[in-house]
């Protein structure tokens, strides 16, 4: 069993030892992100020197719900991003590639990857955006000793024990392919596959720690043997890998690494943490009075903590990005997933017109914005297109059509509605942390558009500031490298050296009092009252399941 203890102090420098620290030093980070692979090359006042991207098929579905993609195929495409980094003309002309001094990779969450003994992937990464769940009969479901099952029958939170069992892909994996379970000498999150490819060692960072598995949150380590999810679960510990701290030393660029991405061979690789909580760093949110909203796939709105606070009740706190703190997070599980759904479902003409252009149609978009008051004349949504673990039987909703409502209405309910719910997991919070929060940083794909800016400003109620870049992860997973290596002394001052603010949209006082009685008299109401119709809409057609 790992140990993995927690030291509050920040121990890092001590496993890195470099004999000069240079101004002209440079950290190379890869985001492997849901759609994309970006390899990009950061300074210490945190500008971005050179990126590539690689566009990714985000996934495949051999079953309708399931969402997988090869993990080999992952580490191609960071192969590639390496590649094409290479090639970029300031790389050449700078000479760019022989001032980087380490590597740090940040990962999409919760994806799990089984490997044998050769270290070779057994059955594509099931990935986090998969819908799968695994069976549950009488004997699961008295799986765990009987002061357990009394334990959570007695605060109301059997529902979510079984969740778990279901959701968990191990137990899915024993269940329906127990010849790949028997196989399966580690199992690992996307992150720690690739640090294994690069450096050969079973390694990852406790930060990008979030999924399925006998992860302990508060104390930041493997559970001990004694911990209830040991028992829901086939994992072995000596399935796992050794977890070490964000700015810690996972190992170094190995001969088969160096010849398939041209990184130097023997270069350092860093641990950083799983994109969310890079994304908090990259923004500069390290106090719990900073909310880092992220506009990505995933909405979420986090704050960095030094003591462990759940974000709502029984759910975790994950960890953060910098050592022994926590980011609290309330998750729109699909959030500007949404904007896609919408262009595919609605925005045909757009598309037609955004290639004609040679532009993205997102841009295209704001139009719709423009076009439409605030409130979008009275059409009111509730973001929950899939449930979350706080809202099992939840659905999406539209309320308050009528003849005058277009698809720019919609399209513009879809960003207030994202932000109402982020508004309603500020406000929690700030409850369960006990600090109001007075700033707000909001970085994701979203947030390079101003309408959205605006519409979160107004919503909110609070000036909502864009980062100097859009690459927040990659810059947070610079920051543990810079850190890590002994550049700053501090995650503060690498934060206040690294991070900046680009735009500050200060909010409509005309269109604040609107947002304010939407929100109360309406969207807080919603869920209260349609609960009852989404449990009886799954009970008569079974979904979601």
């Amino acid at each position: 069993m790992h140990s993995n203890k927690i030291n509050t102090t920040n121990n890092t420098k001590k496993h890195i030892h470099k004999q000069s620290l240079s101004k002209d030093d440079i950290f190379l980070t890869i985001d492997n992100g849901t759609q994309s692979m970006r390899a990009m090359l950061f300074d210490q006042q945190g500008q971005l020197l050179a990126k590539s991207t690689v566009k990714l098929d985000a996934y495949f579905s051999a079953e309708p719900g399931w969402a997988e993609q090869e993990a080999d195929y992952f580490w191609q495409m960071l192969s590639a991003a390496c590649q094409k980094l290479w090639q970029h003309p300031l790389v050449i002309q700078q000479q760019l590639k022989s001032r980087i001094v380490a590597l740090s990779v940040t990962t999409q969450r919760g994806s799990v990857v089984n490997v044998d003994k050769k270290g070779q992937a057994l059955r594509p990464a099931i990935l986090w955006l998969d819908q799968r769940l695994a069976d549950l009969n009488e004997q699961d479901k008295t799986r765990l000793p009987w002061y357990w099952r009394l334990i959570f029958k007695t605060i109301g939170k059997t529902e979510l024990i079984h969740y778990f069992q279901r959701k968990a892909q191990a137990n899915w994996l024993t269940q329906k392919q127990p010849e790949i379970w028997q196989k399966t000498d580690k199992f690992l999150l996307l992150s720690g596959f690739l640090n294994h490819k690069l450096t050969g060692a079973y390694k990852d960072s406790i930060a990008s720690t979030v999924g399925y598995l006998p992860f302990d949150y508060k104390k930041q380590c493997w559970a001990n043997k004694h911990h209830w999810k040991w028992k829901l679960l086939p994992i072995t510990p000596a399935m796992l890998p050794e977890l070490v701290q964000p700015g810690e030393k996972l190992g170094e660029i190995s001969a088969s690494a160096a010849k398939a991405t041209g990184l130097a061979l023997g270069l350092a690789v860093i641990a950083s943490a799983s994109d969310k909580a890079c994304e908090v760093l990259g923004s500069g949110c390290i106090t719990a009075d900073t909310a880092s909203l992220s506009y990505g796939t995933t909405a979420t709105i986090n704050t960095n903590n030094k003591r462990y606070i759940e974000p709502q009740a029984y759910i975790p706190a994950f960890p953060s990005a910098i050592p022994s703190h926590y980011n609290s997070e309330i998750m729109i599980y699909r959030g500007y997933w949404m904007v896609n759904w919408f262009k595919q479902e609605f925005a045909k003409q757009e598309l037609d017109k955004a290639q004609q252009l040679g532009v993205n149609v997102e841009s295209l978009f704001d139009a719709f914005i423009e076009q439409t008051p605030p409130g979008a004349m009275g059409l009111m949504l509730q973001p929950f297109w899939s449930p979350g673990i706080a809202n099992l039987a939840a659905k999406g909703a539209m309320l308050g059509f009528g003849d005058v409502h277009t698809k720019a209405h919609i399209y513009r309910a879809i960003i207030e509605g994202i932000a109402y719910a982020l508004k309603e997991g500020k406000e929690n919070l700030e409850k369960r942390q006990g600090t109001p929060i007075n700033k707000v940083i909001v970085s994701g794909g979203g947030s390079q558009s101003d309408a959205a800016m605006q519409i979160t400003a107004d919503i909110f109620n609070l000036p909502c500031h864009r980062p100097h870049i859009y690459e927040t992860s990659g810059l947070g997973a610079a920051i543990n490298i810079a850190v890590g290596l002994g550049y700053f002394d501090d995650y503060q001052k690498a934060a206040s050296a690294m991070t900046h603010i680009e735009q500050t949209f200060l909010p409509n006082k005309q269109h604040v009092p609107l947002y304010n009685q939407l929100y109360q008299h309406v969207y807080k109401k919603m869920y209260r009252h349609l609960q009852p119709l989404y449990k009886n809409i799954k009970s008569i057609t079974g979904y979601p399941e």
